[in-house]
């Protein structure tokens, strides 16, 4: 079951996690819950409540026993029976349903509109009748006194059906040419219509007449809406005798008394949408209204916005169970999502198990980190050794950091730490100790960290005090008892260096003042060792004497900087002394290196060669390989510069190429003198 939270008004999505599919076996999914945590945790408050694919109109019976939803593909009604918290029937349609109608206050008369023009009705037992109108349908409402049906569609009469004599009536003549929507008030049954041109048209139905108009596109349009076509009406609600709110097509909703033509209200979705339902909550004076994106809970007597909603599909309609927190929407999904927000009202008595639920979840309030993943950022990676898994599945980027499993942390964890928690264990054991002493009667004690630092801060305080009291001024709050620097006197590593040459340098006026806290350090010192209860006036000269003498230490700060230079520039040289001292008894060891194989050894000056020509500029190293002969650069005939380089050859390669040469010198002299012999044996054979 999600959370959400929005103007401190808490939401609980009762549909949310993963469905299962009907065809799975009992066993199946009960090991599915034991293995997925998602599964394990939903709600099914009711049983299959989904469609194969899409919800289109979702409405309840007036005994509050039934739910009925229509859907696709293939078009059909489901019946969901709340008592035994399941699906009651099933019927397919021969047609979608635009819209349908409960007559009675169960499921045993209902009437259904249907896209092809037809108009089906179902009884208990089923289908019962079908008729078709003229035109088609869009919407229609039941005049429950007459037993009239009024139907509404693509065109500018609205068709009467009477279901007492079984036959049409003569329709009503509007100005309009389509006509989207209608209603009938339910406490002087007034009928209206909202039109394609902006316009509702109201009607008596005991006369046929009309006896009102209200131009709604106009009053809908205001100095911060932007409207790029004409204003249609998409949805009307009445509330009450003499309240109506009507839902315009470009994402308005104009809150209207009958007695005015101009709206009382006018409150914008900002998405341009159309609203597809107006619901009146009356427990808190609400108004809800809902476009295909989001729901919008406002308050209808200031405009003030209560909460909202946007599920994760579009949505087609929305209803609201009578006199509960409850609110069901059909969506562009299988599954039909609901809501349940106790702000609104108690949970239905067949569900009134949700009070008890949602009490412990506010007693016991989750934290909004996700239970089964750990946020880290990618130093934490790094120091846990992980950086090398940005990029793959187990690591999900979100803001500044990642999501990682829970599991994987904890084990990582305890690879690059082992000891972490019996630290942890120790420091947790510490503090406990500290906490049950400081309970303790205690003495005046300075903190253990920057001991002197705090002396310097108290004689600094009581100086301040004593000049406050003269000049009757408020007393300046103490850094010792500011949280902001509790840690400098607590945690070692704020500890302050004075040996350091950074400290020596920015304050060289150390001698005096420091000596006489020194000596104040030691009493107090040892008088925490032998655990006296009175303290000793410390060592030292008057305050008038210190008052005297801080005016030396002002003209003589020069002189006392150019000592600690001075003093500085000693250290360092006996440093080096000592280094060198060091130096000279350390034997030196002979380090032998490793050569490549085909490399030869030259000399440890062809290295500082390289760095030599490594350091020089590429317009220096080009210059110099143009000596050397191993570069040429020519100009082409396009206007471009070509260089041609020459590789170096290394003593192996020139060796090599030494002993091809021979052996070819050597190969020709052969071949000479085997001329040679040839040319003297046919000249014998000649002779002969």
């Amino acid at each position: 079951m999600q959370v959400s939270s929005l103007n401190e008004v808490k939401i609980y999505s009762l549909s949310a996690g993963r469905s299962l599919p009907e065809w799975l076996s009992d066993r199946k999914k009960r090991a599915l819950q034991k293995k997925d945590v998602d599964i394990r945790r939903r709600i099914e408050l009711i049983q299959d409540f989904e469609m194969p694919t899409v919800c289109t109109k979702i409405k309840v019976s007036r005994d509050g026993q039934y739910i009925m939803a229509v859907g696709t593909y293939k078009p059909r009604i489901r019946c969901y029976d709340t008592y035994q918290l399941s699906q009651k029937f099933e019927r397919c349609l021969d047609a979608e349903v635009v819209t349908f109608e409960i007559l009675s206050d169960d499921y045993s008369k209902i009437v259904f509109l249907q896209c092809d023009r037809f108009v089906e009705f179902h009884s208990q037992q089923g289908h019962y009748y079908r008729t078709r109108i003229p035109k088609f349908g869009r919407d229609f409402s039941y005049h429950y006194p007459s037993c009239d049906l009024y139907f509404v569609g693509a065109s500018s009469e609205v068709f009467r059906l009477n279901l007492e004599q079984g036959r049409f009536l003569n329709s009503l003549q509007t100005d309009a040419a389509e006509n989207n929507v209608c209603d009938i008030n339910p406490v002087h049954f007034l009928f209206a219509t909202g039109t394609a041109e902006g316009k509702v048209e109201c009607w008596d139905p005991r006369t046929r007449n009309r006896v009102g108009l209200l131009d709604c596109a106009l009053s809908s349009v205001t100095a911060d809406t932007e409207i790029n076509c004409l204003p249609s009406i998409s949805a009307l609600k009445f509330n009450g005798a003499l309240k109506m709110a009507v839902g315009t097509s470009t994402g308005q909703v104009l809150l209207y008394d009958l007695r005015s033509n101009n709206p009382l209200i006018v409150k914008d979705h900002q998405y341009g949408l159309p609203i597809k339902s107006i619901e009146f909550q009356h427990h808190l004076d609400l108004i809800i209204s809902a476009d295909s994106r989001i729901i919008k809970m406002w308050n209808k007597d200031t405009g003030k916005i209560f909460t909202s909603m946007e599920p994760e599909y579009d949505i087609n309609d929305v209803c609201l169970y009578p006199n509960s927190g409850m609110l069901m929407t059909a969506n562009e999904a299988p599954k039909m999502n609901i809501y349940y927000m106790p702000v609104l009202g108690p949970a239905p008595r067949w569900c009134s198990f949700l009070d008890n639920l949602t009490e412990e979840l506010e007693e016991n309030p989750e934290s909004t980190v996700y239970d089964d993943y750990k946020f880290v950022t990618r130093k934490d990676l790094e120091n846990l050794g992980l950086a090398h898994l940005i990029g793959s599945t187990l690591l999900r980027a979100y803001m500044h950091g990642f999501f990682m499993d829970i599991r994987l942390y904890h084990k990582a964890k305890m690879m690059a730490n082992p000891f972490a928690y019996e630290e942890y264990r120790r420091e947790k054991i510490r503090h406990k100790i500290e906490e049950t002493r400081a309970q303790r009667v205690q003495l005046k004690k300075l903190p253990k960290v920057n001991k002197e630092l705090a002396l310097k801060l108290i004689e600094e305080e009581g100086e301040e005090q004593q000049l406050t009291r003269k000049r009757k001024q408020k007393n300046m709050p103490s850094l010792l008892k500011d949280d902001r620097f509790k840690v400098m006197f607590e945690n070692p590593d704020f500890q302050v260096d004075e040996q350091s040459e950074e400290f020596r340098l920015l304050n060289p006026l150390v001698s005096k003042t420091s000596e006489k806290r020194k000596k104040k350090l030691k009493l107090l010192l040892e008088q925490e060792a032998k655990e006296q209860e009175e303290e000793e006036e410390p060592e030292g000269k008057p305050s008038d004497a210190e008052s005297s003498e801080s005016s030396d230490d002002e003209k003589g700060w020069v002189e006392e900087v150019r000592k600690q230079r001075k003093l500085l520039r000693q250290e360092e040289k006996v440093k080096r002394q000592e280094r060198f001292k060091e130096d000279q008894q350390t034997l030196l060891k002979p380090q032998f290196f490793e050569i490549k194989e085909g490399e030869e050894f030259r000399s440890f000056k062809d290295s500082a060669k390289k760095q030599k020509l490594m350091k020089k500029t590429l317009g220096d190293r080009l210059k110099l390989e143009e000596k050397l002969g191993t570069l040429n650069v020519s100009d082409t005939t396009v206007g471009s510069k070509q260089a041609t380089f020459r590789l170096k050859k290394s003593e192996q390669q020139k060796k090599q190429q030494e002993a091809e040469k021979q052996h070819r010198q050597e190969r020709k002299a052969l071949r000479r003198s085997a001329g040679h012999l040839k040319s003297i044996r046919g000249r014998r054979q000649q002779f002969h």
